[in-house]
């Protein structure tokens, strides 16, 4: 029988909201495995959660380069926020992320043994950082965005600097002969759309095969408990699907400024007003610490009960 923690209970239940029996027994029916037991609840109707947590435990910053057609984001982590917030590390971020754009690198190990503007290679900056500072620097992603013509327009939210902070986005905004610091404003909008509403994909065509399958699955074991015919059934898990989009898919999703318009039909309103055919062709979204957690050694008694002997 497979031993099932209680780091393993907490995290199942800071990803689901589900109880902490629950998560325990969903643990043990699917061997530990984690993805399993968040379908397990969920076809059980015990949770709501389609996606992992979003908690972020990482320190350090995001940083945006942007020129013209061309857009770098990088994510640049630090042990403390306090670091993260100094002039030296800032600086190492912005230099980090100028690297990428002028080289065109989404490659983290090619983009550690790329010089930099300084002339020592951005691992030579990370470690005269780290043994400057006294604290582990680590530089984490970087993503590469461009246009042939057009925009590609940025957003920072909780910026701590100029071109850094908590969360960045860039956008690519395909036009021509458009006005491009018209394109640009339209651009900066979507961006912080994009930041609000975290879009997993562009078009529904973008949508990762293996993640709508996991979905149906899903909605046809939830549409199945209500003992509705299988007709009837796979109506359901298409209309659920159709849902999925409108949560997911950048293009299917409402506006966040007046939570009624498809930013699809958001984008035809712009072309209109612009004079000029638009077409989002990208967007990448960074948000600091996303998918890491720091260690927890505080644990609840309620844990512990829930994953007792």
């Amino acid at each position: 029988m497979t031993t099932i923690s209680a780091d393993q209970i907490k995290t199942l239940r800071e990803t689901t909201g589900a109880g902490m029996l629950d998560c325990r027994k969903a643990l043990a029916e699917n061997n530990g495995d984690m993805e399993a037991a968040i379908d397990w609840l969920r076809k059980k109707g015990l949770s709501a959660a389609a996606k992992k947590s979003g908690r972020v435990a990482a320190e350090g910053v995001v940083a945006i380069a942007v020129e013209g057609t061309n857009g770098a984001i990088i994510e640049l982590n630090s042990e403390t926020d306090f670091v993260a917030r100094t002039e030296q590390f800032q600086q190492l971020a912005g230099v980090t992320a100028e690297t990428a754009l002028r080289h065109s690198i989404e490659d983290v190990e090619e983009l550690k043994n790329t010089a930099t503007s300084f002339g020592k290679t951005v691992a030579e900056g990370i470690t005269w950082a780290i043994s400057s500072i006294g604290e582990n620097i680590n530089l984490r992603r970087s993503a590469i965005l461009g246009v042939t013509q057009g925009v590609v327009a940025s957003y920072i939210h909780n910026a701590v600097a100029p071109g850094m902070g908590k969360i960045g986005i860039l956008v690519a905004v395909e036009s021509q002969g458009a006005d491009p610091a018209r394109l640009e404003a339209f651009g900066r909008q979507i961006a912080m759309h994009i930041a609000a509403a975290r879009p997993e994909a562009l078009t529904t065509a973008d949508v990762d095969a293996s993640k709508l399958d996991r979905e149906r699955e899903v909605y046809r074991e939830q549409a199945k408990a209500s003992g509705k015919p299988p007709e009837v059934v796979e109506k359901m898990v298409e209309g659920r699907i159709r849902k999925y989009y409108e949560e997911v898919v950048l293009l299917e999703q409402l506006y966040v400024i007046d939570n009624k318009t498809k930013i699809s039909q958001v984008v035809a309103n712009a072309a209109k007003d612009i004079g000029a055919p638009v077409k989002i062709t990208g967007f990448v979204r960074f948000q600091l610490g996303e998918g890491i957690e720091k260690q927890q050694n505080d644990f609840a008694a309620e844990v512990a009960a829930a994953a007792g002997a």
